[in-house]
């Protein structure tokens, strides 16, 4: 594989001083840090969070997932050339903005590489929050098939395909498995209303019922600061998903911040606002890749239809797609992220070594043989 083509595909086997599982996601990997050294780093760094705070290291890979499964390339090309980069540089680029205009912090606490944060355990809120400005994808093909109501809100008739919306519409779903929780099904990403999270607050992990409103607050605001500075870049912020969370600071008060990621390409849908006033989409998002997979192969059932799980793993198993995919995926990554950022973003030469060099020189996290 050449440099251009490196890329960092497994990130849960670095030697990472852990006294836990390594959690590996789809894209990211989570190492929680021992008690010990957990608080050696916040005494040393001078953290703002409680003394006895669990801290952890989050490695972000290239590999690039869609419809629930991760798919690889030509030539041995498992992930995306600067995708990880690329993902993290927007997200950090946002928290700042958002934590800048006195909006909220965020879980991370320190950025020792381009793929790595350093961050605080939050108790999280078991919401997808979810914001949406125009009507595309699974919501246009619910609207085209006669539903109105999404989430508790109803929208208008006579709504065209890619359309912006009167408003911007929040449409919550859950984060993972929530049990007793009258008229929620227990299944992962199920769509609720804000009555539902009203009437069982608690159950989402809200310390209060006022702290809905604060959620929605920062969630709207948060979408409004990045909406606007696409904008400027004549980029269109179409929807997103938010995630938050509690900590406690060093002072000992709780407080509500912004977690996960945002405003990037994997958990957004961006487009190109020349082309959609000339009446053509151009995602400068994962959408993209998604559409292309769909077209890629002739039963896209297969893709879609969740009862055909087994038969979807087997197809991103045993297909390797062209290495040219993956490429402008690559190219619209690195291509959004250098203009939100202003700075042009590039994949790590060696990006393990690097991150075991820096872990172990600059915090001692690294397992000595």
């Amino acid at each position: 594989m050449s440099r251009s083509h490196s890329v960092l595909a497994v990130a849960d086997d670095l030697p990472i001083r852990t006294h836990a599982d390594v959690h590996s996601g789809k894209v990211r990997s989570v190492y929680w840090l021992t008690p010990e050294d957990s608080e050696r780093l916040i005494r040393e760094r001078g953290y703002n969070v409680a003394a006895d705070a669990p801290l952890a290291i989050m490695v972000i890979s290239d590999r690039i997932s869609a419809f629930d499964c991760i798919w690889h390339g030509e030539g041995n090309m498992h992930g995306v050339p600067g995708k990880g980069a690329a993902l993290n540089a927007i997200s950090n680029h946002w928290f700042e903005q958002f934590r800048k205009q006195g909006l909220a912090d965020s879980h991370i606490l320190e950025i020792p590489h381009p793929l790595v944060w350093i961050v605080q355990k939050a108790q999280p809120v078991m919401i997808e929050a979810i914001a949406r400005q125009y009507i595309t994808g699974s919501m246009w093909r619910a609207y085209a098939k006669g539903e109105r109501e999404f989430c508790g809100i109803r929208i208008p008739d006579g709504l065209e395909k890619d359309q912006k919306l009167p408003e911007l519409l929040i449409t919550p779903s859950t984060k993972g498995i929530l049990k007793g929780i009258p008229g929620v099904p227990e299944a992962d990403d199920v769509n609720i209303t804000r009555q539902d999270i009203e009437r069982n607050y608690a159950a989402f992990n809200f310390r209060s019922p006022e702290h809905i409103d604060h959620y929605e607050k920062l969630l709207k605001e948060g979408f409004d600061v990045i909406s606007r500075e696409l904008a400027a870049l004549d980029q269109i912020f179409v929807d997103t998903k938010f995630e938050f969370g509690y900590v406690t600071d060093a002072h000992g008060e709780e407080k509500l911040i912004y977690m996960d990621e945002v405003g990037t390409p994997d958990s957004s849908r961006i487009w190109d606002g020349p082309s959609w006033r000339d009446g053509k989409v151009i995602e400068k998002s994962k959408e993209a890749f998604r559409q292309l997979l769909l077209n890629h192969f002739p039963d896209p059932d297969i893709l879609l239809n969740k009862d055909r799980m087994q038969e979807r793993k087997a197809l991103a198993r045993d297909t390797a797609l062209p290495a040219e995919v993956l490429l402008e995926v690559s190219r619209t990554y690195l291509d959004i992220a250098a203009r939100i950022t202003g700075e042009d973003i590039s994949a790590p030469d060696n990006a393990r070594e690097e991150i075991i060099r820096i872990l172990d020189q600059n915090y001692g996290l690294i397992e000595s043989e």
